[in-house]
């Protein structure tokens, strides 16, 4: 699950996280409301309007709606005008923003609707550097990751600059030690008050991945300023979502007008699924067999138009519903049902497609493969449903007939 970059900084100031003061805001009135306060308090005329939305690259982004307008913008305004300028000026923004659609590198071409903004104090910025701390499967343990390269994306410095990236993996026994932190903070060149700061927000923010059950956690850029504070200026999290059941605050964070409605559909029947860009609907039990389908299918030649797996106790409910879900792609040109019926068996599985064909009718091709228990039966009540539904004997004649049918 993601969060909102307002949201990170909530708990991350909670946690004794160094954060600069900001507040959300959801109409005009409410962005204008926060200007006063944000300036009373640090003493500074400038503030920040950042869009809020679940994808990275929102500074580069442009509004489709306004396209010399980013998704995140300083407002100057203040420094000559006073607080009543800044105000008319954050007006203005946020009359732009709210509602308008912000592309980003990771939003795609359709881009994202912003519905929410956060409004920041300005920061004295002395140096900007990248801070992680992210999952890494390969070794089963929480890493940080560092760079002096801040307000740049990580996969640039990955790709063109890999020396500079600093790594330190967290044994969990123990956690984020000392030295570690230390090393970290030497590596990125902090010196004095800033070290000392440097460790103590490496530390704090390691502590707070452990105990939030955190995939990731991104600070890009973590900023230095000219009193040698060190703080997020910006905040991205992400969590297991096993552990939600642990972290119930957590969990009412969660903003669904940000995640994909099919995926949220599927979700409320315990079902396995994310969208892919294809054309070629895939249902089928177990990821590893969903994985092949979708390999295979790209072996023929197209593209899976999702990851689905129905599990191996699905009922003739949940496949009627995983069914549904697939046909309201309107990118999908054809359905490939690939199943190895163990626990799951294939009478259920036909009378799930059956169902949902009734309900939704079908108006691409639908090839079926059924495999193991009660497949027989399975198979027979597909041929006395009237279905226009093609066999196959095996997963390559079935990505093939698919594959063939949709060309």
């Amino acid at each position: 699950m993601k969060i909102h970059e307002y949201q990170a900084k909530q708990l991350m100031a909670a946690r004794g996280i160094s954060v600069p003061e900001g507040r959300m805001a959801t109409s005009v009135d409410e962005a204008v409301a926060a200007v006063r306060p944000l300036v009373e308090a640090s003493g500074n005329p400038v503030v920040v309007v950042k869009s809020q939305i679940h994808a990275g690259g929102r500074g580069k982004g442009r509004f489709a709606e306004h396209p010399d307008l980013g998704g995140v913008n300083v407002v100057l305004d203040g420094i000559e005008g006073g607080v009543e300028a800044a105000e008319e000026k954050v007006r203005e923004l946020a009359s732009q923003m709210l509602g308008s659609t912000l592309v980003t590198i990771q939003t795609g071409p359709e881009g994202k609707q912003v519905n929410r903004l956060y409004i920041e104090q300005g920061i004295d910025i002395d140096r900007e550097l990248y801070l992680s701390i992210l999952l890494d499967r390969s070794v089963s343990r929480l890493i940080v990751m560092a760079s002096t390269e801040g307000g740049t994306e990580i996969e640039v410095v990955a790709e063109e600059t890999p020396e500079l990236i600093l790594k330190e993996t967290i044994d969990p026994a123990v956690g984020l030690l000392d030295f570690q932190a230390s090393r970290l903070a030497a590596g990125l060149g902090l010196e004095g008050e800033a070290a000392k700061n440097g460790i103590r927000f490496i530390k704090e923010l390691a502590k707070a991945a452990f105990e939030m059950d955190t995939d990731l956690i991104e600070i890009n850029p973590l900023v230095v300023t000219k009193d040698g504070d060190v703080m997020a200026l910006d905040g991205k999290m992400g969590f297991d979502s096993n552990s939600l059941f642990r972290h119930p605050d957590i969990a009412a964070m969660r903003d669904e007008s940000e995640e994909d409605a099919s995926e949220l559909e599927a979700s409320e029947y315990d079902l396995n699924f994310i969208t892919l860009d294809g054309t070629i609907g895939c249902m089928v039990n177990g990821a590893g067999l969903a994985m092949a389908t979708m390999d295979i299918i790209k072996y023929f030649g197209a593209e899976p138009a999702n990851f689905l797996d129905v599990g191996g106790g699905a009922t003739a409910d949940k496949v009627t519903a995983a069914f549904k879900i697939i046909t309201k792609d309107p990118n999908v040109q054809g359905i490939f049902v690939n199943i190895f019926g163990g626990i799951m068996r294939c009478d259920t599985i036909a009378e799930g497609v059956i169902t949902a064909v009734q309900e939704v009718g079908l108006e691409v091709p639908l090839v079926v493969r059924l495999e193991g228990t009660n497949v027989e039966l399975g198979k027979q009540i597909l041929d006395e449903s009237g279905l226009n539904v093609v066999s196959a004997s095996d997963m390559k004649d079935g990505a093939q007939k698919i594959v063939e049918l949709t060309r």
